[in-house]
């Protein structure tokens, strides 16, 4: 398959009163197109730093980071990002906020308003398209937030830990959103996040990193047919994937 992201041999370090840290050690990760990912590891393993680096909004200390064989020199719309935080307008509709970027890169109004409604039908929030975030719960504050990344037709959608701030049954929901929208568009997805299920769930593969200095421990295969279901996620085989994963990201030996 066609690679679409690429970090190659990439070291990221921040100065220190003594010295410096090394959030990223030499990581190199190629990253197919259509290929759903994940990330995961414990706190401090530079998930979000990596994320960040394919996004532009960080530069390699050293190495380089490609997307589609060029190299990353800062943001730029063939890349939506996604992150905890929903950073919708408050004042604007769900179709307003969805058509914010598209606003800023001149879109036309009525194209504007056509592919917003089509990123608005597609994560289900139509019946709410000129509601205001305040009326909205968690859940469909992010729904809109992913809406707004996908309306800019990106190829790759960089998604820090967007549901991990909402409960549980409705994490597991927008995860059966995201694959089933996913499904459809075939964008390019890394997605990084701290829980084990939700990372074997989604992905194609794990990526388990390890921390201090941050790099990758494991890449783990998950060969569980898409779409995912309920008894997929109850199954033997989702079960020993899942201990392989979590024994990789709890379990690890020290750095040399």
């Amino acid at each position: 398959m066609t690679t679409k992201i690429s970090f190659r041999d990439v070291v990221k370090t921040y100065p220190m009163r003594e010295g410096t840290f090394t959030a990223l050690d030499h990581v190199s990760l190629d990253i197919a197109d259509q290929e759903f990912v994940t990330v995961v590891g414990p706190s401090g393993c530079g998930k979000s730093t990596l994320m960040s680096m394919a996004a532009g909004l960080v530069e390699p200390s050293s190495g380089e980071v490609l997307v589609d064989g060029d190299p990353v020199s800062g943001p730029g719309p063939d890349r939506g990002v996604i992150f905890q935080q929903y950073a919708l307008f408050p004042w604007l509709s769900v179709r307003k906020n969805v058509e914010f970027g598209l606003k800023l890169a001149d879109i036309p109004g009525a194209e504007r308003r056509r592919r917003a409604e089509r990123a608005i039908e597609l994560v289900g929030l139509s019946d709410f398209a000129d509601a205001l975030p305040k009326t909205l719960s968690g859940g469909m504050k992010q729904r809109c937030a992913i809406a707004r990344a996908y309306a800019v037709n990106p190829k790759v959608l960089l998604m820090d830990e967007p549901f991990g701030a909402l409960d549980a049954l409705t994490r597991v929901q927008l995860q059966d959103q995201l694959l089933h929208t996913w499904s459809q568009e075939q964008r390019t997805v890394m997605f990084i996040t701290h829980d084990v299920d939700e990372a074997v769930y989604l992905a194609r593969r794990v990526i388990v990193m390890a921390a201090r200095p941050g790099r990758v421990q494991q890449i783990i295969d998950v060969d569980l047919p898409y779409p995912r279901t309920e008894e997929i996620r109850l199954s033997p085989e989702f079960g020993r994937i899942r201990n392989e994963v979590w024994h990789s990201v709890y379990h690890q030996a020290p750095a040399a």
